[in-house]
């Protein structure tokens, strides 16, 4: 292990391992975006069969959007729509100071923080819900709602970078909110703002394919979409050959111009920093 590399890698291990203790508020979590992915999945069903001649030209069938839905709740707290407890938290107690004095770059300890707290929430509710969306809910005679598997091997191969670089973007847009709440000193504007951005251009509540046609570049091309949506449609054959490639492309496009853009940022910020607290 590099020198240079060890105190971020010992940051995001530290606070992966303390947020993976939380295992209640993971059970709670699971349960209810279990309960949420069962209702949306009842939407879906009902308004397919009611609408024939529109699910007929539907850009993805039912079964696709059951999936999408699945996965979406799945990996439902890696949306980047809160800034980092931990950093809105010291702002306002002025303990940001000390991370002023720490013999690192604040701004890749704070994204190796924020990454490992993103990590240790979300993979214990994906285990929990690929295990039931897509072992038991099929074993209950539900197929037609189960969570399918990936189009083809190269699909699921596709998905897991696919999903790597999702949570990598999603850390570098939370970094963006870390520095407003910086610059702000409150992470109530930032996170109110945040969660409806985050969600809707997503894919969360409602899968980017199914908006208008006249929206469809602009909702891929967003940087929202690399958090879910590209992953979803690489899983189901959405996106396929030159297609994943372009969705990976666009991808690591906004992890860079994020990460850039964040760093340039939180100098500026920690510039003329004014603590606050005591």
């Amino acid at each position: 292990m590099s020198a240079l590399t060890r105190p971020y890698l010992a940051a995001l291990a530290a606070r992966f391992q303390l947020t993976l203790q939380y295992r209640a508020a993971a059970l709670a979590g699971f349960a209810t975006q279990l309960w949420w992915g069962g209702l949306k999945v009842m939407i879906y069903v009902a308004f397919f069969a009611s609408a024939p001649a529109a699910a007929a030209r539907s850009p993805i069938g039912l079964a696709d959007t059951i999936t999408y839905t699945w996965i979406a709740q799945a990996f439902l707290v890696l949306q980047p729509w809160t800034a980092d407890p931990e950093v809105s938290q010291a702002v306002r107690s002025g303990a940001v100071a000390y991370d002023r004095l720490r013999p690192v770059d604040t701004y890749g300890f704070w994204y190796a923080r924020t990454l490992a707290w993103s990590l240790a929430r979300v993979a214990p509710r994906a285990v929990l819900m690929a295990a039931t969306a897509a072992v038991i809910v099929p074993l209950l005679g539900l197929q037609d709602w189960s969570w399918r598997p990936p189009a083809d091997l190269l699909a699921g191969a596709g998905f897991l970078v696919s999903m790597t670089l999702a949570a990598l973007l999603s850390a570098a847009i939370i970094m963006l909110l870390n520095v407003l709440v910086a610059a702000t000193l409150n992470d109530r504007g930032v996170n109110t703002l945040a969660m409806p951005a985050s969600i809707i251009l997503s894919g969360n509540i409602i899968p980017l394919a199914l908006f208008p046609d006249s929206f469809q570049l602009w909702l891929l091309a967003q940087p929202f979409a690399g958090v879910l949506d590209i992953p979803c449609r690489i899983w189901f054959g959405g996106l396929s050959g030159g297609g994943v490639v372009l969705g990976l492309g666009l991808q690591l496009f906004w992890i860079a111009v994020c990460m850039f853009g964040g760093r340039l940022a939180l100098a500026r910020v920690m510039a003329r920093l004014q603590v606050q607290g005591g």
